[in-house]
């Protein structure tokens, strides 16, 4: 963990130079994914570490959010149920074509393309008996690398100044979140989706609105940390045996994510004209990225980070919650007209 944790300080240093968006993420993401390529030894990073700066990312949103949006959660639910409507339908079109191209089953393409978490994908994949796994990691993979790479360049344009702050790191805010990383463990135990997220954000809003306490200031460095917490993690997700696939699945993979950013671009012009949002609020809050990243990045470009966190946690919700058990539905379906056409032919 060490060397992973010494070559993210490095790739961070050096994009922080170079004056890239987001840089101690982005940096420990490039140089750890290359150097997996070179060193041959085994590079890991604890899945703790990358939940503790989820718990962080977390924290800062609870810390800064807008209280106000629920006094416009009619409309803004309006938006979000009819963004995502758009989203997945592309992405079954998208999975529809790539299936056709590359080869593949469509129901890996339609599992590849959905922009939903890689762990909860491969589970349901896993559980439905699609043999094409390794088809279904590198589609999501891919996505999410090519996502966090090049959106913040699309939206770089955006970053507005930021006013240097002279938070300290005090005891109030560490005892705070050991508080959030113990409720998000509970959480988890229930079963609750992107609970490392959430919970801190549901805790602090509690905590806003129901006690006198004063919620302590967040020092500059402080997202820093929790890029690089994160960034190590994706960094470890494109393993080399992943570029093994056939050619065509391989392109499939990169056209795909890049059809989904081009479809996310046109749903986030829609949502800014008719919400009245930046463009970076709207095309981060539409992205087909992980949470987490796309919130770093809104905080990044001074975005609406509780607006882009809505969204997006909204759009997994959707998913898990409704998406995933009706393509279930659908599969059981569809295997029983199978076996009852098989049946009525003998």
């Amino acid at each position: 963990m060490l060397k992973v944790f010494v070559l993210s300080l490095i790739g961070g240093y050096i994009f922080s130079l170079l004056h890239i968006p987001i840089p101690w993420m982005l940096g420990p993401i490039v140089v750890i994914m290359l150097a997996q390529f070179v060193y041959k030894g085994p590079l890991k990073w604890s899945g703790q570490m990358r939940d503790l700066g989820v718990v962080m990312v977390g924290t800062v949103i609870g810390v800064q959010f807008n209280i106000d949006l629920f006094g416009m959660m009619g409309s803004i639910l309006f938006y979000m149920i009819t963004l995502n409507v758009i989203l997945i339908g592309g992405s079954i079109v998208i999975a529809y074509l790539t299936s056709k191209w590359a080869k593949i089953p469509m129901k890996a393409a339609v599992l590849g393309a959905i922009p939903g978490g890689l762990g909860q994908i491969v589970v349901f994949a896993e559980e439905e008996k699609v043999e094409e796994i390794g088809v279904i990691s590198y589609f999501q993979v891919i996505r999410l690398l090519l996502v966090v790479v090049f959106v913040p360049f699309i939206v770089a344009g955006q970053v507005i100044s930021k006013q240097p702050t002279d938070a300290k790191l005090t005891i109030n805010l560490v005892l705070l979140i050991a508080l959030a990383w113990g409720c998000s463990h509970l959480m988890q135990r229930i079963h609750l989706p992107v609970a490392f997220f959430i919970t801190p954000i549901i805790l602090l809003i509690t905590l806003h609105l129901t006690t006198p306490i004063t919620i302590p200031q967040v020092p500059g460095f402080f997202m820093a940390i929790a890029q690089l917490l994160i960034g190590a993690h994706i960094g470890l997700m494109l393993k080399p045996h992943m570029i093994k696939l056939p050619i065509r699945v391989l392109l499939g993979g990169i056209i795909s994510a890049f059809a989904l950013i081009a479809l996310t671009f046109g749903s986030s012009i829609l949502m800014s004209f008719a919400m009245d949002t930046t463009f970076a609020t709207s095309f981060l809050s539409t992205a087909p990225g992980g949470l987490d990243q796309m919130v770093l990045l809104a905080d990044a470009v001074k975005a609406e980070v509780s607006l882009v966190s809505m969204f997006q946690t909204f759009r997994l919700l959707f998913i898990f919650i409704i998406i995933m058990p009706l393509m279930k539905m659908f599969y059981r379906w569809r295997e029983k007209k199978r076996l009852s056409t098989i049946k009525q032919a003998v």
